[in-house]
C-alpha cells in the first residue's frame, strides 16, 4: 500500500485539520475565531491561502498568505541561520612527557590560538617504552598545561589514560 509523502513546512488550506482557527488577515488584523472552511473561503476571495502559522495554539492561528512566498522566506531565513552558525571543532595537540621548554611554549601558543578561535583542544600525551612507568611526569605536564590556560579555557575532560596515551580535553570559557 502506497502512503503519500510527508509534506514539510506549514499546513495550508485543506491540510488544516482543526475545525476552528484564529484568523489574521493579510494586513495583520485579527478577525477572531471562525470555522476553517469559512476562513479558507475568505482567503480565496482575497486571492491568498490560509496558512497555519502557529499550530500548537488553542485554537491554531492561521494567516492569509501566499504559501509559496511564505515557504521561500522561511527557506531564506534558515539558510542565513546556517551560514552564521559556527561548528566547534576538536583540535589535537600531541606531546611527549619529556618535552623541551621551547617545544612546550610553541605547543601552548597553538593551544591558546585554537581556544581563541572557539575550538576545543584535545591534549594527547604519548608514552613510549619505559616512559610508561613514569606516568607521574605526564600528570605533572598536563597539570602545567591546565594552569597555563586557566584564564582562557576550562577542563572539559580531566586527564585519563587510554592505553599508552594520556588525554585531556580543554574547552573555551
Amino acid at each position: 500500500m502506497m502512503t503519500p509523502p510527508v509534506k514539510s513546512g506549514p499546513r495550508y488550506n485543506n491540510m488544516i485539520q482543526s475545525d476552528k482557527v484564529r484568523v489574521i488577515d493579510q494586513d495583520g488584523e485579527n478577525l477572531g475565531v471562525m470555522y476553517t472552511r469559512q476562513a479558507i473561503e475568505q482567503a480565496a476571495d482575497v486571492g491568498l491561502d490560509l496558512v497555519e502559522v502557529s499550530p500548537n495554539a488553542d485554537p491554531p492561528v492561521c494567516k492569509f498568505l501566499d504559501v509559496g512566498k511564505y515557504r521561500y522566506e522561511a527557506q531564506k531565513k534558515a539558510n542565513a541561520a546556517r551560514k552564521t552558525q559556527k561548528t566547534q571543532e576538536i583540535k589535537e595537540i600531541k606531546m611527549r612527557p619529556n618535552i623541551d621548554d621551547h617545544d612546550y611554549d610553541t605547543k601552548m601558543r597553538n593551544v591558546v590560538r585554537f581556544i581563541g578561535d572557539g575550538d576545543k583542544v584535545k591534549v594527547t600525551l604519548r608514552f613510549r617504552g619505559r616512559e610508561l612507568s613514569h606516568q607521574q611526569l605526564g600528570m605533572d605536564l598536563l597539570r602545567r598545561v591546565q594552569q597555563d590556560v586557566e584564564e582562557v579555557a576550562k577542563v572539559e575532560a580531566y586527564p585519563r589514560m587510554e592505553g599508552r596515551q594520556m588525554l585531556m580535553v580543554l574547552a573555551p570559557k
